[in-house]
């Protein structure tokens, strides 16, 4: 039978025949020393097999291309192989070899290896990885095939693992990997502190901490009542913390706890209901999320409820712990703090707040896993009405901000998270409330959702202000406020926040408008901006780029902003509740603040709460303001009096010198 030539080869392929008849000689054979086998060439046709086309019960197969290199074997093996290799057996043994076994062909031992070409039992075997000799006989082997005592391998490596049965496991034994492994399982990531990542490191913990004054912040009288109060700290390391939470800690920059936290935290940790009444800025947030995490960290991830999987194909997570908020901006503000704790832990938090275009990101973020939830009370029902999250296993709850919670009217949606889904019951769970004021109706929340013997924190007066801020009051008609406005913008200088408070969002959107017009870099936020603007604006006013920012009553509760030098009631609030939680955005954590608010005939209301305050935080009183409450308390918010003064000139902080009018 006759193999098939090129006819466009005509010169080449009649050399050829020339020398070997018509039989076909492989290229690599053709005009070699020694010459060829002068046998003839048997046909293995059985099976219908051609030379070549997938090898005979006694090997003979040949393959050039990709991955899979050819080999030969049976009686008449090659003396090179197709990478150019000579072999180690000459061409007689390898016949002598193939003959010695001919009587077991029917036997089938000619064999199709998938990975490495075609082989024979008894017969040689090449692989593309290198050469190996059997004492001295026909065994060509791959790099996984090599034995005996002599072995060479391309890449250069003398020495091959060894593997030997270990029971049920392989145990790999040498190697060039043997000085890489450990002993034992590799550690899990709640035994291994994660490694660094200093770009999120100059994210999470910079930013302005501590103040000047903070000596004096610490002498804010702290009344801590119940059953057994756990004893208050001096030093966070007092605590036992988990060592990564203490790291943290440092590395934020807390030298020392504030007065909430001396006594907030070792409440929690002894795992105590507790109801803190502190006034904005006193480092609340720290307070519940330090012990939060370092007891999650302490439980290990036993403690943890595993994610399931619900009949709709959503992957429903259960929360450790959740932490109630009412505002987006709030809610994102735990939520850094949280991430700033849980730097380089296997603690997760995760963030659900209102708005259409945040829904699908917050969900698939909260795939990933949840440890600490933070949410506001809407989202957070609407989320667990679609089966992505479970309460079961939640055993710390914290709702903070909660007197203003109540006033946003949540309460309906917080009875129905606590007391209708699946947490545990109090008692089972460790329950802290955070507010500012204390009425009545937070009274009536603690006495449902705490335990009877909880520890209620007080520190300074509830409700009252920080005297790190100082506090001024002047006369302003209606009229005259744009231009008083941008007398004390143009006094607070270059690098000074201001954060200035009107009732309305049609106001805060007419006044920004005006100030931009004025040239005055100006950004608002209120509640009908998207959720994508508000963040921006409020980014662009933390850094600086926009050193005013006008804002309703929605920026007012818990937003941190350390560098606000001045805030400005533009309008004043009908309640004095609201006025304490907006000059609380200056004078944070003990820096000193300036706080500057227009009074006229339509604030009458607040007079006799507002002098209470002012006298209380050691401030200055104007005249006309007692006056103006002392008529009030005589003949109500409709009685004489009259306007009671206003306030001319400026200074470089913007505090106006007050005149009284006869």
């Amino acid at each position: 039978m006759e193999r098939g030539y090129c006819d466009n080869d005509s010169g080449r392929n009649a050399a050829v025949n020339d020398s070997v008849g018509d039989r076909y000689v492989p290229p690599h054979r053709r005009n070699r020393g020694g010459g060829t086998s002068d046998a003839p060439r048997q046909h293995y046709d059985d099976n219908d097999r051609s030379y070549g086309g997938g090898g005979g019960r006694m090997g003979g197969g040949y393959r050039d291309g990709g991955n899979r290199r050819g080999n030969y074997s049976g009686r008449d093996s090659f003396e090179r192989n197709d990478r150019g290799g000579e072999s180690a057996i000459s061409e007689s043994a390898i016949t002598e070899e193939a003959n010695k076994h001919e009587a077991v062909r029917d036997t089938g031992r000619g064999g199709f290896d998938q990975d490495r070409g075609y082989s024979g039992r008894n017969s040689g075997r090449f692989s593309d990885r290198g050469y190996g000799q059997r004492n001295g006989g026909g065994l060509y082997g791959g790099r996984d095939d090599y034995q005996g005592g002599r072995n060479f391998n391309q890449r250069g490596y003398d020495s091959q693992p060894v593997r030997r049965d270990n029971g049920d496991r392989e145990e790999v034994k040498g190697g060039r990997w043997a000085g890489l492994r450990e002993d034992g399982p590799p550690p899990s990531r709640w035994e291994r502190q994660q490694p660094r990542d200093e770009r999120l490191e100059a994210e999470l913990f910079a930013g302005q901490l501590s103040g000047i004054n903070f000596d004096k912040y610490e002498e804010i009288p702290v009344e801590a009542t119940g059953d057994d109060v756990p004893p208050p700290i001096s030093l966070f390391s007092d605590l036992k913390l988990h060592p990564w939470i203490e790291e943290n800690i440092q590395r934020s920059g807390y030298n020392r706890p504030t007065p909430v936290q001396k006594y907030s935290i070792p409440a929690l940790m002894a795992g105590r209901d507790l109801m803190s009444c502190a006034q904005t800025g006193s480092g609340k947030t720290a307070a519940f999320l330090v012990p939060l995490i370092n007891a999650i960290l302490q439980d290990g991830p036993g403690a943890q409820h595993p994610p399931t999987m619900t009949h709709h194909g959503r992957k429903k997570q259960y929360p450790s712990a959740l932490v109630l908020s009412p505002t987006r901006e709030l809610s994102l503000q735990i939520y850094n703090e949280s991430r700033k704790f849980g730097y380089r832990t296997p603690i997760t938090s995760a963030l659900l707040y209102g708005g259409r275009e945040n829904y699908r990101d917050q969900i698939n973020k909260l795939r990933l896993g949840c440890h600490i939830l933070i949410a506001t009370p809407g989202r957070l029902i609407d989320v667990m009405e679609q089966d992505y999250i479970g309460l079961k296993g939640c055993r710390y709850l914290v709702l903070d901000e909660a007197d203003r919670m109540l006033d946003m009217g949540f309460e309906p949606q917080i009875r129905q998270i606590v007391d209708l889904s699946t947490m545990p019951r109090r008692g089972e769970r460790v329950t802290a409330m955070f507010s500012a004021t204390f009425p009545k109706e937070i009274q009536v929340l603690a006495q449902d959702f705490l335990m009877p013997n909880y520890v209620f924190l007080a520190v300074g007066r509830v409700g009252s202000t920080s005297e790190n801020i100082m506090q001024k009051v002047v006369w302003v008609e209606e009229h005259e406020k744009r231009s008083y406005l941008m007398d004390l913008l143009d006094a607070g200088g270059e690098n000074s926040l201001t954060l200035v408070f009107v009732e309305t969002k049609r106001g805060a959107s007419d006044l920004s408008y005006y100030l931009q017009n004025a040239g005055y870099e100006v950004v608002a936020i209120h509640g009908d901006l998207k959720q994508f603007e508000r963040e921006k604006h409020l980014d662009s006013f933390r850094s600086g780029s926009t050193p005013v920012m006008v804002a309703t009553a929605v920026a007012a509760r818990g937003l941190d902003i350390p560098n606000v030098k001045h805030v400005i009631n533009y309008d004043l609030p009908s309640e004095v509740d609201e006025y304490v939680h907006r000059i609380g955005r200056t004078g944070r954590v003990g820096n000193i603040g300036l706080a500057t608010s227009f009074f006229n005939e339509k604030n009458r209301n607040i007079a006799r709460d507002l002098m209470d305050l002012i006298v209380e935080a050691n401030q200055e009183l104007p005249d006309w303001l007692e006056r103006v409450a002392g008529d009030v308390a005589r003949y109500g918010t409709r009685g004489g009096g009259g306007r009671g003064g206003r306030g001319s000139g400026g200074n470089k902080f913007g505090v106006l010198t007050l005149i009284s009018n006869p």
